[in-house]
């Protein structure tokens, strides 16, 4: 039984960092694509049963700009502005991640 409001929820990394430390998504685009999430799922008309918003830091910052789908607990990451729309299509609306943008833990990026 699914108790949550929302059929989805869209998490964006936005998280910051001082100058010099590590890199981290919201340096990269990560307030540019909370806001594009938004707009297109106001857009859609699923801003009822689904929402986008911004996020800390997932620890993955590697592979950021990073976006996470739930309740499947898809992983997206280099997701650019341009990515917006068709992750709302393929994922969102048609339940069919895009593979080509989902991170692969076993590459070992994280722990370089």
């Amino acid at each position: 039984m699914n108790n949550s409001k929302f059929e989805k929820h869209i998490f964006i990394c936005t998280n910051q960092r001082a100058p010099g430390e590590r890199i981290c998504c919201g340096e990269a685009l990560g307030l540019e694509l909370t806001a594009a999430f938004k707009k297109a799922i106001k857009d859609r008309k699923l801003n009822i049963k689904m929402r986008a918003q911004k996020a800390g830091c997932f620890d993955i910052c590697e592979y950021g700009p990073n976006v996470i789908v739930y309740p499947e607990g898809v992983y997206y990451g280099k997701v650019g502005l341009a990515d917006v729309a068709e992750i709302v299509e393929e994922h969102l609306v048609n339940n069919r991640p895009v593979e080509r943008l989902l991170i692969n833990f076993n590459d070992g990026i994280e722990n370089k």
